[in-house]
């Protein structure tokens, strides 16, 4: 234990921050339909993930990243491989920047919330989680999962992964949960 204690400085709480140690890492990968595979993999698996924008100083890939526990590197790795779905890299968050971006933009309007996530947008009513706006991307499934939504209760509208088989169909449902999670009502 003493070893230990010497190589991560203790264990109060900040100490492995201090040395440039993270308890997070990513997973870059080529394409983003590799990012959704390898997400619904991970989730299917009960492993806590998050899809986030990639790091300003990381120029290869796609427009997301996999945000994992670093302590599950192991266990991602082997997984994706199981399923031959082959990231560019994995690595460690060491300092701020490699530290991946939200891919949500929230925005309030006083009346409205608007939730973007990446390049799709969903906009309630606050007072009645009346959907009435879904706009961005130019994927051809777009205006079809606008109609399915805008008009519905947030919590009665169709998710649009039920539909929506693109990037944009994707990305909005992402704003779709991050707007059930923002207005639980």
């Amino acid at each position: 234990m003493r070893f230990l204690k010497s190589i991560f400085g203790g264990s109060s709480p900040g100490a492995n921050k201090k040395r440039g140690l993270s308890e997070r890492g990513i997973a870059i990968f080529h394409h983003t339909s590799e990012v959704i595979e390898a997400e619904a993999v991970l989730r299917t698996a009960g492993l806590e993930v998050l899809v986030k924008g990639p790091p300003p100083d990381i120029q290869s890939g796609c427009d997301m990243v996999i945000e994992f526990p670093l302590i599950n590197q192991l266990q991602v790795m082997e997984l994706l491989e199981d399923k031959r779905i082959k990231p560019i890299r994995i690595a460690a968050v060491q300092d701020h920047l490699l530290e991946p971006v939200s891919l949500f933009n929230i925005k309030d309007f006083g009346d409205f919330l608007m939730v973007r996530a990446a390049n799709m947008k969903i906009t309630v009513e606050k007072k009645t989680l009346q959907i009435v706006n879904v706009s961005g991307g130019g994927c051809p499934d777009v205006p079809f999962l606008a109609e399915q939504m805008v008009g519905r209760h947030l919590r009665e509208a169709p998710e649009p992964r039920k539909f929506g088989r693109t990037l944009c169909g994707y990305s909005l449902q992402l704003a779709y949960e991050e707007m059930k999670r923002r207005c639980p009502g």
